[in-house]
């Protein structure tokens, strides 16, 4: 083991590897301390870095900085500013003070004595006249109510001082009641004005002393009379009953008014309304029926669309179907000899999978279709009659369907129990044609909120109502047009407040000048209607829909827009 420890002691080491340079050399070698941890990294750069790359970087800054506003300026969104405080303020207005018209009340007081009439008891009436309408239900839409009163007799005329009296002292005298109601109705009119300068409606209510029994008559224009031997403490309660129940409310009770108040106009928001009359022909192969709409219906509806024409613009159409049958069931009573529907299937009555009825080409937007359906029964159900839940049956054969339209009935005639078909090609006759129509028109009344007809009524009298050849008088029409400027004012207020806070909580929502401009001339119009009496309604109107058209603009309707949570969400992910 000695001898190999020696040999092994006088072996020379082995030589070193070449240098990187391929050149031996015999001097120790020194290794870093870096080398001894695991080698191979470079030494850190003990210089400092060339102009070429300090250039590069400010270039590539400076690139960042200009291209920044670009960028924003490319990716920033179109808002044109609302007018927020606008909006609040007319909503602070309309809830505070809610939208009414002023209004005017004229008693007329035809003496037939020859006592002188002195201005203090025109002024003493118009007194008493004016606590009795505070003590009154309120009237409707009607805004401030003036009163004014003139005394007539043969000794002379005297008006109270406080307004201007529209009435024509001398155009009408108590014998020009002899020549009947309707020439009467007609000479009150012509011997009274439109209403105030500013627009105001001014409705008048005529006391003639007469020995005749007390009645009151209802004209077709905007006045009333009162004829009879009455004092005049009955006198001054019966006018104010009569303008606060028929000018005022339509005619409806105290208990009915506000549910009249409250109903919805069936008018388009665009203000357009299409009345489609349609003849539904239930089985054609038991018999088929036609009809001359284009000449008796449209002459008809004509003065109705003129007198609506300030509410909406109403466009007709008609059309005749086939194979229409009913949905609903109908039970067979022999003591009547026909068949009956009971109001309880009414709902069930329309058959919207057979009735194709929406076929308008007149209904573009944002219109309001009517439809009015002459129903034909078959030789099987012929003929169906309508039963009212009292039992008795209804003496139109009618019904209505709250906006949508409504219904008649039509047995053929010679329909009877058990009638037999004969497949011939009939037409209903003009004045079959005309009752129908007629039908329609109270069916349009009540769809508006009034009452299809005026019957005799017994307020303190017997009260009878003038008929007008437009299908609604003009103190119909004054409240028509009050309840729909209202209704749009309130519409008009509901959309814009829903447009300003869609917009508030889509801050990244794109907002045209041309729906700020609507917005503004939305206010602008709502503002005139508010002040302006007389064009109350066509400016209301004019408010709702530019409202409606800057809420369902393209610009808005087309794009959907999300919070700025779910930008963060998808962004903050990449980075």
């Amino acid at each position: 083991m000695a001898v190999l420890a020696e040999i092994a002691g006088d072996e020379s080491p082995p030589p070193l590897p070449p240098s990187e340079g391929g050149e031996a050399s015999g001097a120790p070698s020194t290794s870093s301390p870096s080398d001894a941890d695991g080698g191979g990294k470079p030494s850190p750069r003990t210089s400092k870095p060339g102009r070429k790359r300090l250039v590069l970087t400010a270039s590539v800054l400076l690139s960042f900085l200009i291209g920044l506003p670009l960028l924003l300026k490319s990716t920033e969104i179109h808002r044109s500013p609302l007018p927020s405080d606008a909006i609040a303020a007319l909503s602070r207005r309309l809830h505070s003070n809610p939208p009414s018209f002023p209004c005017g009340l004229h008693a007329v007081f035809l003496r037939s004595g020859r006592d002188p009439s002195e201005a203090s008891v025109a002024n003493r009436i118009e007194r008493e006249i004016s606590t009795q309408l505070v003590d009154l239900p309120d009237a409707s839409t009607a805004g401030k109510i003036s009163v004014s009163v003139t005394v007539e007799s043969a000794g002379g005329c005297s008006s109270s001082s406080k307004v201007a009296s529209p009435w024509r002292c001398g155009a009408v005298t108590t014998a020009d009641l002899g020549r009947g109601d309707e020439v009467f109705d007609e000479l009150l009119d012509s011997a009274l004005g439109d209403g105030g300068g500013d627009g105001m409606r001014v409705y008048t209510v005529v006391f003639v002393d007469s020995d005749d029994l007390k009645r009151i008559v209802i004209g077709k224009h905007r006045h009333a009379w009162v004829v009879g031997k009455v004092d005049e403490a009955e006198v001054v309660s019966i006018i104010g009953k009569v303008f606060v129940k028929y000018f005022m409310n339509g005619g409806v009770e105290e208990g009915e008014a506000s549910t009249v108040k409250r109903e919805f106009m069936p008018v388009g928001s665009d203000g357009n309304i299409v009345l489609s009359f349609s003849l539904l022909n239930a089985d054609p192969s038991d018999w088929v029926y036609d009809w001359e709409f284009e000449n008796i219906g449209q002459r008809m509806l004509t003065p109705v669309i003129e007198a609506l024409r300030p509410i909406a613009n109403i466009n007709i159409e008609s059309q005749v179907l086939y194979h229409t049958p009913k949905s609903s069931y109908s039970y067979s009573d022999d003591k009547l000899g026909g068949n009956v529907l009971s109001v309880g299937d009414i709902p069930f009555f329309v058959n919207s999978n057979e009735w194709h009825l929406d076929t308008s080409i007149s209904a573009t937007g944002r219109s309001k279709v009517l439809q009015f359906v002459v129903y034909i029964p078959s030789a099987r159900e012929c003929p169906l009659y309508l039963q009212l839940p009292d039992g008795e049956l209804s003496k139109t054969n009618a019904f209505i369907s709250p906006m949508w339209g409504g219904v008649v009935i039509w047995n053929p005639p010679g329909c009877s129990f058990g009638s037999k078909p004969h497949g011939a090609l009939d037409k209903m006759s003009s004045e079959e044609l005309m009752e129908t129509i007629e039908i329609f028109i109270g069916q349009l009344r009540q769809l508006f909120g009034l009452k299809s007809s005026y019957h005799a009524q017994s307020m303190d009298g017997v009260t009878k109502f003038i008929t007008s050849p437009k299908g609604f008088a003009q103190w119909e029409l004054d409240l028509l047009y009050r309840h729909h400027a209202c209704s749009n004012l309130l519409s008009c207020l509901t959309t814009l407040e829903s447009l300003s806070s869609l917009v508030q909580s889509l801050p990244r929502m794109i907002v045209m000048d041309e729906i700020g401009r609507q917005v503004e001339l939305s206010l602008e119009a709502a503002s005139l209607a508010q002040r302006n009496a007389s064009l109350g309604i066509i400016s209301a109107t004019r408010a709702r829909a530019l409202a409606e058209d800057a809420f369902f603009h393209p610009s808005v309707m087309s794009i959907s827009y999300a919070s700025i949570e779910h930008y963060f969400a998808i962004y903050m992910t990449a980075i």
